[in-house]
Order: structure tokens, then C-alpha cells, then sequence
């Protein structure tokens, strides 16, 4: 390195011998300069190498001892590789083992399932069957006995063995039922009983009940009876004989007047019956009701009806319509024919249907 002379030295005179001679020697500064920055800079440089250096021998030793950690790092890794292979390896094993057990579970399941809809089927059908044979026999004695009773309770028994039974398939069962039972209760039926009762109490009446040409004779004989009190007890101013020939006198009028009688003949085969046909006709008027009285239990409520007008027909034609007792054989045969019109009892279609249903599956 190089530097200009400064410039605040004096400059240099003209040196001759003589006077160089005579001047002491000068030490000139300007070349130290240099070498001290020299060796300082050689200092840096060294301590600068040195901490290199060292930060160099820290770093391999960092180095070393990392390599070291991966060597060991990578040696467990591998042991864990291994583990984990032999563990994949085992767990491989165990899963193909529980698979197959899974499978055997769930084929054992799918069994089961099977067996249970088998016996809920089975039940449900055992249930709808026993139901259905319960409401028919139920239908069959209400016809035979008249009254609702027996298909109102079979109704609700079925209804609460569908309840316990808990099943949805027998949910339009369930509701079948309380329409038919609410159908039911609103039905209005002839108490089949008290039918057949009126029917033999008219039965016995009709040895009772006057035919019409014998209306005179029943006349006379109400006379007769009627004046017999005031005869049998004469006033005592009346003397016997007297009381006698009042009494004769009555009776003679009361013949005469029999002997002759002007009425309104609107039947005249009626009239004109005789004393030995008054026997059959009153036996056929007889049987007409007993007829009617069988087709009431048979529930052959037509041919009731049709027994009952013949028998309608007949007290009107020959027995006396102004006789009391007739009047009301007539009011029973017009009520009983009126309440067999209703007697038509009803049937539990709709539930019959619906277990029909739920037996086929459907």
C-alpha cells in the first residue's frame, strides 16, 4: 500500500552536502501508518479466522451429534417399522378373524329376524283368525237371540286383544272395529222378546175377541144383564106379581127385538158365517200368529210380516170393530209389524273386511 505525502508537510528544500551535513536526522511518520493498519487488519483477520473456526468445530460437533440422533432416530424408526409391520400383520389376522365372525352374526342375526317375523306373523294370524271366528259366531247368536249384546261384547274384545297386541299392521282393524261399534250402538232394534210375548198374549186372546154376527146376541145379552140388577131388587110398593110380569114383559121385548135387526152389512161373508166355521176361523187366526211367531225366532222377518197383515186382514174382516178387545189385537198386530220393520240387525262388515285384509297381507 501507497500514500500520497500530506499535504501540510513543508516541502523539502534543496538539500546541498553542506547543509545535510548540519541537520539532524528526521523521522518521518508516514510509512508506520500503513503497517499498523496492516497488522491490525492481520489481527482481525487471525481473530476473525478463529472464531470461524470455532463456530465451524461447534458446528460439526452440532453436526455430529445430529448425526448421531438420526443414526439412533432412524435405527428406532426402523424397530417401530418392524413393530408396526408385525402389529399391521397381527391386527390383519384378528380382523379377518372378527370379520368372519361379524358375518357368522350377522347371518345368525338375519335368522333371528327371520324366526321373530315368522312367529309375529304367525301370531298376527292365529290373532286375525281367532277375531274373525269370534265376530261370526257373535253375528250368529244376535240373529238367533235378536239383541246386540253378543256382537257389541265380541267387538270389544277384539278390540282390546288388538290393543295388547301392539301391531301396526292391525291399526285398520283397530279402526274398523270402532266404526262397527259405533254403527252398532246407534242401531235401533225390536226387543225380540217383548215381541213374542205381545204375540202369545194375542194368541190367547182369540177365543176372546166377538166375531161380527154375533153382535146382537152379545147386545141383547149386555141388556140382559144390565136390567137384571134393577129387576132383582123391586121397590117394596111393588107387589111380586107386578115385579114378575115386568121382568117377563123385558124379556119378551128384548126377544122380539132380536128377532128383527136393520145394520149396515159391509162383509157379508162375515155375516153369513156359521157357528161351526167360527171355530176354524179363529184356529187359522191362531196358527197365522203362531207362523208369525216362528218367523221372529227363524229371523224370516218377511214372511212375519207377511203372517201378520193375513192376520191383520182377518180381525178386521170378521170380528167386530167396535168391540175393545178387537181394537187392540189390532193395535198389537199394526205395532208388531211396525217394529219388525226395524228389526233387521246389523252386521260387522267393515271389520270382517279388514281382517280379510290383514290375512292376506295386504
Amino acid at each position: 500500500m501507497s500514500s500520497a505525502p500530506p499535504h501540510d508537510l513543508p516541502a523539502a528544500a534543496p538539500s546541498s552536502p553542506a547543509a545535510t551535513a548540519h541537520q539532524p536526522p528526521v523521522v518521518v511518520r508516514g510509512s508506520s501508518l500503513p503497517t499498523l493498519l496492516a497488522g491490525v487488519l492481520a489481527v482481525a483477520a487471525v481473530a476473525s479466522s478463529g472464531l470461524l473456526w470455532q463456530k465451524l468445530s461447534v458446528i460439526q460437533e452440532q453436526l455430529a451429534r445430529q448425526s448421531a440422533d438420526s443414526g439412533a432416530l432412524a435405527i428406532e424408526a426402523r424397530t417401530m417399522a418392524r413393530q408396526a409391520e408385525e402389529l399391521v400383520r397381527e391386527t390383519a389376522a384378528r380382523l379377518s378373524v372378527t370379520e368372519a365372525r361379524v358375518a357368522e352374526v350377522a347371518l345368525q342375526r338375519s335368522q333371528l329376524e327371520e324366526l321373530m317375523q315368522s312367529l309375529s306373523r304367525s301370531r298376527d294370524e292365529t290373532l286375525v283368525v281367532d277375531i274373525e271366528s269370534a265376530l261370526r259366531l257373535a253375528q250368529q247368536q244376535a240373529q238367533l237371540t235378536g239383541s246386540l249384546d253378543p256382537l257389541l261384547a265380541a267387538l270389544k274384545t277384539a278390540e282390546q286383544r288388538i290393543e295388547r297386541a301392539a301391531q301396526p299392521r292391525l291399526t285398520p282393524v283397530q279402526r274398523a272395529i270402532g266404526r262397527d261399534i259405533e254403527r252398532i250402538n246407534r242401531a235401533q232394534v225390536t226387543d225380540t222378546a217383548g215381541l213374542l210375548a205381545r204375540l202369545d198374549d194375542l194368541v190367547r186372546q182369540v177365543d176372546e175377541l166377538p166375531v161380527l154376527n154375533a153382535v146382537a146376541q152379545a147386545a141383547a145379552s149386555k141388556r140382559l144383564i144390565a136390567t137384571a140388577p134393577s129387576g132383582a131388587a123391586p121397590s117394596a110398593d111393588t107387589p111380586w106379581w107386578q115385579a114378575t110380569l115386568q121382568r117377563s114383559w123385558e124379556v119378551v121385548r128384548d126377544e122380539a127385538r132380536s128377532l128383527v135387526r136393520v145394520s149396515r152389512v159391509d162383509q157379508p161373508e162375515a155375516v153369513l158365517l156359521a157357528p161351526e166355521q167360527t171355530f176354524f176361523l179363529r184356529e187359522n187366526l191362531k196358527l197365522k200368529l203362531l207362523n208369525a211367531r216362528l218367523g221372529v225366532l227363524a229371523r224370516q222377518f218377511d214372511s212375519a210380516r207377511a203372517d201378520l197383515a193375513a192376520a191383520t186382514t182377518a180381525v178386521n174382516k170378521y170380528f167386530d170393530p167396535a168391540s175393545r178387545r178387537t181394537q187392540t189385537a189390532a193395535t198389537v198386530l199394526q205395532q208388531a209389524q211396525a217394529g219388525m220393520k226395524a228389526a233387521e240387525l246389523p252386521r260387522p262388515d267393515e271389520t270382517l273386511s279388514a281382517l280379510a285384509t290383514a290375512a292376506a297381507g295386504r
